[in-house]
């Protein structure tokens, strides 16, 4: 058995193939990739995650042995799979007789505190080296203080990286932002494409996934997901030619039946590292100014602004917040899921549609998330930890850092504004002006109260009127309120009445 000078821990979202870990070949360094129950098991997943991580997980290990690497590779069969990743790590040092034990900077607290509680452990010096992904290192999100303010850090970041800036240094196009051009009503679409597909042969994982007897929820294939470099650079190249055109006009839209519109596909690639932010920024950015006729600068700096600014935003609110963050429940809301969340079946067309595809297809987009299924979820007052953990384990790019700030702050203000400036609820007039999916509803939008009325207005303003003293200092809710007190007193006797109903009965919506 030989002997290794150095074990290098890899984790399931850590396949980075350009970090300087991998520049040369040391047959006295081990790399460890594990496939556990403690990571597939802490949420209930949903299968095509679950078979994502394991294929590119996989798939990366091969690589690794192809460039000349030292791999131990444990499958999710193997009979020590179900112990902690701390086991598994004494085990094989003490095995190899490992002389120093070196790992990534987990992109997740939970595993952020189990490394560091591990290494503390160790007789054997320990190394903790940068992911080398982000473009904001842990030192500068620690740094960070109040208020949080996603434009300011946006500009910041625009600046740093000379991204979409002219000869003097400012912003091209003389605005930083063109958020306000994506709220076009839906009217007419050009052609829409398919998400772009992948052969892949899933037959061994979804084997062992079952013989581990893992937990899952949504339905395995059809799996259209790229689970390696190359792949993820397809669908990269594949998005900026047909879909970037039209990304800033209509990402907020919502089309039944279509579940991608013209959103990029590659945000699992981002989380797992096949592909870094500034490549994808770079991408984007040269398309524009290549073929400027082609790509409109919104389109451009909308799609630029998820990656630079958004993504890069919310590590920062995780990471600056944790562990506190976890449990912030601003409004005190406790209602359990209704039971519809693990099968779509309910008459509201719009969270039905969101909920199955998100079932069928373990992904949703950022409005069908937040304006659908988060609205509901917060007008219906359902508990912040259990959005929390559906939403992590539904989605294919749910990692709890960019997850969490998500679903708790931006979707559920569970947080109480340290990340959002509002809530974001709306009645069932915001779903008809940005999608289709009203037409084919058993309830009418455009009743507020009586049989078949759209139960989003009434849990609206219902809403309104049971968060008053919270709402009351925020500016950007000024204009609901004052319209909720001008409301005439039988008016909004009928609409609490109205939301009471289908609050008593959200199984059955």
């Amino acid at each position: 058995m030989a002997d290794f000078t150095e074990l290098r821990l890899i984790l399931g979202d850590q396949q980075n193939g350009g970090h300087s870990w991998y520049k040369s070949q040391n047959p006295e360094i081990l790399y460890v990739m594990l496939e556990l129950h403690q990571e597939a098991d802490y949420t209930t997943h949903h299968i095509q995650k679950i078979t994502a991580f394991f294929c590119s997980m996989r798939y990366f290990k091969t690589q690794l042995e192809l460039q000349g690497h030292r791999v131990y590779y444990q499958p999710i069969t193997h009979r020590d799979a179900q112990a902690s990743l701390a086991f598994n790590l004494q085990k094989l040092i003490k095995k190899y007789r490992i002389r120093q034990f070196a790992y990534q900077e987990p992109d997740e607290y939970r595993l952020d505190c189990q490394l560091k509680e591990f290494a503390a452990t160790l007789s054997i010096p320990v190394k903790v080296y940068s992911s080398e992904h982000f473009l904001t290192s842990r030192a500068e999100i620690e740094a960070a203080t109040k208020p949080f303010l996603m434009e300011r850090f946006y500009r910041r970041m625009r600046l740093a990286h000379e991204v979409l800036l002219d000869s003097k240094h400012q912003a091209l196009g003389g605005r930083w932002n063109f958020d306000a051009d994506n709220r076009q009503p839906l009217k007419e679409l050009p052609q829409l494409r398919s998400q772009y597909k992948f052969k892949n042969n899933l037959k061994d994982v979804l084997s062992d996934i079952k013989k581990a007897g893992l937990r899952s929820m949504g339905i395995a294939e059809p799996f259209n997901w790229p689970i390696n470099r190359e792949q993820a650079l397809e669908a990269l190249n594949n998005f900026i030619k047909t879909a970037l055109p039209h990304f800033g006009n209509y990402q907020d839209h919502m089309i039944s039946g279509n579940p991608y519109v013209f959103h990029a596909l590659i945000s699992f690639s981002l989380n797992v590292k096949h592909l870094s932010p500034i490549e994808v920024i770079r991408a984007a950015e040269n398309a524009y100014h290549n073929h400027p006729n082609r790509f409109p600068l919104a389109a451009v700096e909308g799609f630029i602004r998820q990656v630079l600014g958004w993504r890069e935003y919310v590590r920062l609110i995780y990471w600056n917040q944790m562990p506190q963050y976890a449990r912030l429940n601003y409004f005190n809301h406790t209602q359990a899921l209704p039971a519809w969340f693990w099968n779509g079946q309910t008459r509201m067309n719009c969270v039905s549609q969101c909920i199955t595809q998100s079932l069928e297809h373990a992904y949703a987009h950022h409005i069908q998330r937040l304006m659908i299924i988060g609205n509901f979820a917060l007008l219906a007052g359902l508990s912040p930890d259990a959005v929390d953990a559906w939403y992590l384990g539904v989605y294919i790019d749910a990692i709890e850092w960019v997850e969490m700030p998500n679903t708790r702050g931006m979707s559920q203000y569970a947080d109480g504004g340290l990340m959002a400036t509002k809530p974001y609820i709306s009645s069932g007039q915001y779903i008809h002006k940005m999608s289709n999916y009203c037409k084919s509803c058993f309830y009418n939008v455009k009743l507020k109260t009586g049989e078949g009325a759209c139960p989003f207005n009434s849990l609206y303003w219902n809403f309104i009127d049971r968060h008053q003293n919270l709402l009351k200092s925020n500016m950007r809710m000024r204009i609901p309120l004052i319209n909720w007190n001008k409301t005439a007193a039988s008016t909004k006797a009928a609409l609490i009445q109205q939301a009471a109903v289908y609050l008593q009965n959200l199984s059955t919506l």
